[in-house]
Order: C-alpha cells, then sequence, then structure tokens
C-alpha cells in the first residue's frame, strides 16, 4: 500500500493498525484506532511521547462519544451544539478505553468533530480516532503539510492524500467540565 492514500485506504490501514498522518479541523494529527493497544503504542513511540501523556479522541457524534463516557454532565451537550470553535471536553469516568489513552487521573479528552474527513473516517473505523499534533514530543505544532517534519512523515504509516496545500488553524480549546457542571479551560 503507497504511503499517500484516500479515505477508503486510511480507514482500512486503521483497522489494520496502522498509524496516520491526517488533517482535522484544527491541525494536522497524527493518529490510529483508538480500541487498538499496538497502534496506540505506535504512535507513542513516532511521537517519542512520554507514556502519561494523555491524547486527544475525535468522535463523529455524541451518540459515539456517550458510547466511552460514563456521565456527560448536562452542560456538554449545549457546550457542543453551540461551540463556534472546535472544543475538546475532558471527561471523568471514561469506559470502554484502554487505559494508554487515559490521563493520569483517568480523564479522557474527547471532541466531537466537525471536519467532514475526519467524520468519513471514524464512520468506516466505527470507533474513535487518537488524535495527537503531528510532530515530535516538544517540538511546535505544524500548521500546514509542508511544516511537518520529515523524520514523522517517514516514520508514520500512512497520509491521508486531502488538503496537503492547506494552512491549517490553531488547537482546540480544551475545557474541563466537573460533575457539578463546573467548566475549568485548560487551553
Amino acid at each position: 500500500m503507497e504511503k499517500l492514500v484516500n479515505i477508503h485506504d486510511a480507514a482500512e490501514g486503521l483497522k489494520a493498525g496502522k498509524t496516520l498522518l491526517y488533517p482535522t479541523d484544527t491541525v494536522w494529527g497524527l493518529g490510529c484506532d483508538a480500541s487498538n493497544e499496538e497502534a496506540i503504542q505506535k504512535l507513542i513511540e513516532l511521537k517519542n511521547r512520554p507514556a502519561e501523556k494523555s491524547f486527544i479522541l475525535l468522535v463523529d457524534s455524541v451518540a459515539m462519544l456517550e458510547r466511552y463516557v460514563t456521565n456527560i454532565p448536562d452542560v456538554c451537550f449545549d457546550l457542543i451544539d453551540f461551540a463556534v470553535k472546535p472544543l475538546t471536553i475532558i471527561y471523568d469516568e471514561p469506559i470502554n478505553l484502554p487505559k494508554s489513552l487515559l490521563a493520569a487521573d483517568g480523564t479522557i479528552a474527547i471532541r466531537v468533530t466537525e471536519d467532514m474527513n475526519c467524520k468519513k473516517l471514524i464512520q468506516r473505523l466505527r470507533k474513535p480516532l487518537v488524535s495527537t499534533s503531528a510532530n515530535l514530543s516538544g517540538q511546535p505544532n505544524s500548521k500546514s503539510y509542508s511544516e511537518i517534519s520529515e523524520e514523522v512523515k517517514s516514520k508514520v504509516d500512512l497520509i491521508l492524500n486531502e488538503r496537503l496545500n492547506e494552512k491549517m488553524l490553531k488547537p482546540s480549546s480544551i475545557i474541563r467540565v466537573g460533575s457539578d457542571n463546573g467548566v475549568k479551560v485548560i487551553r
């Protein structure tokens, strides 16, 4: 399989445990099937990332989100519906996910993506997609495909052949919502 792939081949690669370089609704990301422990470990190694640092997951809908979080505070539904920019929310009590995806405190950061390519990937995979910035740990985020290091491009298994010439936005806002519906801005 060639490294530059379409959405169908990218989804098939993800199902087979491959890592993917792809544009998101924010920045270029590195990802894999969120249920595949071996693929998650490949991503950690690729980024040279401390194992205790958690990831963001992308889901295609609130219905998918509900399969991975025990108790979604009511305010989160409004935040998701009315956010004008990409919004990642940190949730307590995640379920059905490998421990390697969780933060040290047992939480998980999840964004309901609005990006159509990401939605198509997730729908074909039928699982959340791991999303982390397309850089080595500690390096700056890349705002375009051309800014991504050759080292990252060479280490990843597949590259989605979409939006290669487009400038990306900035990383999503990240908030944490407590069980009391209190909101804390992280980024």
